[in-house]
């Protein structure tokens, strides 16, 4: 047989096994061939920008080089390809392969995700990193595969405020204010210090604060600065002597595609998040010193939390917020039984 005829009758080998084939694996190929990742961050490069951006850039070439191109990814950043809250939605159906997400932000959908911003229950990096391997995280970890989701990197950013008016450092200093808190749970504890609790997605805070519809918002350091909030702001108080807003931001993925895709990809995807882990926190460490910069240079007034105020906050948010996500089913009470062991073992 001449090598002509040889490359014919084995290519035409190949595409009837895959006409052959099953649907879902037909589909599964033409989904690896290129991921989607969406966030709703300012995009840049992986020198460049939002470090939750550059890290899905990290991510999508280190997988790329390790699968040896049999995984490619697309990165969507600025809600470009779709809204923060409908990218849970995605995730569970399939129809988006990965995300950058805050967790709380699924909190409608599923309670449970609300623990990822749970008023002073964490309030270390050392502490919220170290869930991974304790029983709270195998249980978040075990509540979201059920529902569809796979995590892949553990990121955890401290927060702190930014204020049109005077620094928030107590209680009692929201009380008659507009206030942006970004979880249900938050939400309750702004709202039982007295203030007037206005939800929005991070990336929606600048509009807000700057027509007047917002008087502070509490949200990490990097979408301090990311999302120019010190052009509206004349006060900051910062996360540097901690905090009581502690956001868990997993990068996940759909567990619909994560199960497609064969057994060395998604070992490889596993090892990448994880060892981009350590990246996250120092970033987020960095924007928590770099933050007070950027605000003291246009002229804000910039506060730390002290041990005592951070107290306060968190005797408010037991009573509150943390009774309340505990009663709300069985899942939840375990999760916060499980975080509160965490802090019992600081």
């Amino acid at each position: 047989m001449s090598v002509i005829n040889r490359s014919f009758t084995t290519r035409r080998a190949m595409l009837g096994a895959i006409a052959t084939s099953p649907l879902w694996m037909q589909s599964a190929w033409a989904q690896a061939s290129n991921l989607r990742i969406s966030h709703q961050f300012p995009g840049g490069s992986i020198a460049q920008g939002d470090f939750r951006d550059r890290l899905c850039r990290m991510f999508a070439a280190e997988v790329e080089k390790r699968t040896r191109g049999g995984l490619k990814f697309s990165i969507h950043p600025g809600s470009s390809l779709m809204q923060p809250n409908a990218q849970f939605g995605a995730l569970r159906s399939g129809s988006l392969d990965m995300a950058l997400v805050p967790l709380s932000y699924a909190g409608s959908e599923a309670p449970e995700a609300n623990i990822g911003l749970m008023p002073a229950l964490v309030t270390s990096y050392d502490q919220g990193y170290g869930w991974k391997n304790a029983p709270v995280g195998r249980e978040l970890s075990r509540i979201l595969n059920e529902q569809g989701l796979v995590i892949v990197s553990w990121i955890w950013q401290a927060g702190g405020v930014a204020s049109r008016g005077a620094p928030i450092v107590t209680p009692e200093d929201v009380r008659g204010l507009k206030v942006r808190g970004g979880s249900r749970e938050m939400d309750m504890l702004l709202q039982d210090a007295g203030a007037t609790v206005v939800s929005l997605p991070s990336n929606e805070i600048y509009n807000a604060m700057r027509s007047g519809a917002l008087d502070a918002a509490l949200t990490s350091s990097t979408s301090l600065m990311s999302f120019r909030l010190q052009e509206t702001a004349r006060s900051l108080t910062t996360a540097r002597g901690g905090s009581y807003w502690f956001m868990f931001e997993p990068l996940l993925m759909s567990r619909t595609v994560f199960e497609r895709l064969a057994k060395p990809q998604q070992e490889a995807i596993l090892k990448v998040g994880a060892d981009l882990e350590q990246f996250a926190m120092k970033m987020a460490r960095i924007d928590d010193a770099e933050v007070v910069s950027v605000y003291r240079g246009v002229g804000a007034r910039v506060v730390d939390l002290n041990p005592e105020a951070l107290r306060g906050w968190q005797t408010v948010a037991r009573n509150t917020a943390w009774k309340d996500f505990a009663a709300r089913n069985s899942n939840c009470a375990k999760l916060m039984a499980l975080a509160e062991e965490s802090i019992a073992a600081l």
